[in-house]
């Protein structure tokens, strides 16, 4: 039986991924094909690359139409590319009342001015197949000057970088959704910024930074965490990584909320963390820091063993499980 949350890697490998692989139709222009860790394809229309990537909102009920545009842009911004527009698929709920729709296309459409895309298209509808509405979102991005860059190209002796917090994403998710019962228990303030880091939620910015800067490999840290994001990139290039706890940024407000919720903030959901290897990541550091984004070098890119080191402890690095989120517990 599965758990909520994604699933696991062994499982995705033997249903989901070696059966593609297997299809007997491979077409000379797709250029990079589905990988486990790796978060877009792409297709060469000969004269520019096509960029897709596609994620649902089901963590989270409130602020979904925004997340759904932020969330999916992110995984374009993380192949080196630039989103062009989104499709939404908006599932409501029996006895959906018009404000529902419309507090999630407000979102949607806002998340989209901001990053300068359109929406597309794509289909709404009112089913007992859910019982709280869901956004399911494909973007479309191109390439910039033909160039992607894949969660899988992390080369030996790299640094290890992040940006922004651990749990960013999740903070503001569990701030909104759990609002009054935060109230109870920390002060108002708090909640407030924690909300407010729904603001951070892009890596648009740093992706350029980044590629400029020469980075090998990105990917936007989702469901698994920094932890998770980490690992996949590690997976997905073939090597291992040291990575040292103490130097993993963790804002105030996301230790209150995940100490009051009883989660691990390294484990929860935290896109608008963008997870880059490159040569030289004190000088991407400084790069990020002249634009206000905060980056920390947390670890390196090793041959074989994956390790989180902790208070001189070296414990197995493992793969993404269930999220943080699906584990909130204020009893």
């Amino acid at each position: 039986m599965f758990k909520i949350g994604k699933i696991p890697p062994e499982i995705l490998e033997s249903i989901v991924m070696n059966p593609i692989r297997q299809n007997g139709v491979r077409r000379e222009d797709i250029v990079l094909r589905p990988k486990t860790g790796e978060d877009c394809s792409v297709i060469d229309l000969q004269g520019e690359m096509c960029v897709l990537s596609t994620d649902p909102i089901t963590g989270a009920a409130k602020d979904i139409g925004y997340l759904a545009v932020q969330i999916n842009c992110n995984d374009i911004f993380s192949a080196g590319a630039e989103p062009v527009g989104i499709l939404l698929t908006v599932l409501l709920p029996e006895n959906s009342d018009e404000s529902v729709l419309e507090e999630i296309m407000g979102g949607a459409l806002k998340g989209a001015e901001e990053l300068g895309i359109e929406i597309l298209g794509g289909h709404t509808e009112v089913t007992n197949a859910v019982l709280k509405p869901i956004v399911s979102a494909a973007v479309i991005g191109k390439s910039r000057q033909r160039k992607i860059i894949q969660t899988g190209s992390a080369k030996m002796g790299q640094d290890v970088i992040m940006t922004k917090w651990a749990g960013l994403e999740g903070t503001a998710i569990i701030a909104k959704e759990y609002e009054e019962v935060l109230l109870q228990c920390l002060p108002a303030a708090v909640v407030r910024s924690a909300q407010g880091m729904k603001d951070f939620l892009s890596v648009g910015r740093e992706s350029l930074v980044a590629v400029g800067h020469g980075a090998t490999a990105m990917h936007d840290a989702t469901e698994g965490g920094v932890l998770g994001a980490v690992w996949e990139v590690a997976e997905c290039s073939g090597l291992g990584v040291e990575l040292w706890e103490e130097k993993i940024p963790i804002k105030e407000e996301t230790r209150l909320i995940c100490d009051a919720a009883k989660i691990d903030p390294l484990r929860l959901i935290s896109s608008g963390t963008m997870i880059i290897t490159t040569e030289n990541g004190a000088e991407l550091v400084e790069k990020l820091a002249r634009l206000d984004i905060e980056a920390a070098i947390i670890g390196k890119t090793t041959e074989e063993e994956r390790v989180l080191v902790s208070a001189n402890e070296r414990k197995v690095l493992e793969e993404p499980k269930s999220d943080a989120l699906y584990q909130v517990d204020f009893q």
